[in-house]
């Protein structure tokens, strides 16, 4: 897998797939562009697939410092132009990369033909974003290690660890992100809201809730898909990170409105 430098950042991205649309995928916090292995090879079927490791994530370049949502977005539409995908593409994500690919849309509205949100996350109470902030200090001061178990508690729980090696896997490969970045990507979500900015999403969208996801329940989900002119709600039998953990049920909803 190669590496670009776009928007001042080095990122490691894939592009796969043959067919005559573009359809970009954007992680989760903690991810990598390995978090679409399991339904990459359906999507390939049918799309040109492009997947990214974001800025802080996976072998990208790592982020200090503060960042804000403007950046996550200024980076894929660099990393598009630097490949050459001109025109609109779909663009599906999951919980903090839906809240991307929301935002990309409404930075980018000219770039997007459709959106498939699952488990976004958009914005976030006082509350929450006080947790970030903790989640952020405790992870700079005792490394990921200090987070793991609360975290995947409640985003990988014990219905999707059935596949033991899998969840092990995931578990591993999210021990290995770099703490600081991971700490300002915490940041940058306790100061996002961008429901307030839902009526600027101007094309077709899918929205997600999962019934077992305790970080974004469906009822978060379901005020994302309210904002959004249009858009068509979903509730189903997942978790926060869908693609991971229902790949199946993933391409069962995401695959028909996708081709239309």
């Amino acid at each position: 897998m190669p590496w670009m430098e776009a928007n001042g950042v080095a990122l490691r991205y894939e592009l796969s797939g043959d067919g005559p649309e573009t359809l970009i995928l954007v992680h989760e916090l903690g991810g990598a562009l390995e978090s679409w292995n399991d339904v990459l090879p359906t999507l390939e079927k049918e799309f040109r697939i492009l997947r990214y490791d974001q800025r802080g994530f996976g072998l990208s370049e790592k982020a200090k410092g503060t960042l804000d949502i403007q950046d996550m977005t200024d980076d894929l539409a660099a990393l598009c132009d630097a490949l050459s995908i001109a025109g609109p593409c779909l663009v599906a994500g999951t919980a903090m990369g839906a809240g991307i690919a929301m935002a990309y849309a409404i930075h980018h509205p000219d770039r997007v033909k459709g959106l498939v949100l699952t488990s976004p996350a958009t914005g976030t109470s006082e509350n929450r974003a006080q947790q970030y902030e903790e989640r952020a200090r405790l992870v700079e001061n005792a490394g990921m290690r200090a987070s793991v178990e609360v975290s995947l508690e409640r985003s990988y729980p014990d219905i999707f660890r059935k596949d033991a090696g899998k969840f092990a896997t995931y578990r591993c490969r999210w021990l290995t992100n770099d703490p600081r970045g991971f700490a300002a990507i915490n940041r940058m979500l306790g100061k996002i809201n961008l429901n307030a900015e839902g009526d600027k999403v101007t094309c077709p969208a899918l929205v997600v809730g999962g019934i077992h996801d305790a970080v974004r329940p469906p009822e978060t989900a379901k005020a994302v898909a309210d904002a959004i002119p249009g858009a068509q709600y979903v509730e189903a039998e997942t978790g926060h990170f869908m693609a991971v953990q229902t790949p199946e049920l993933f391409l069962e909803l995401a695959l028909p409105f996708l081709r239309r």
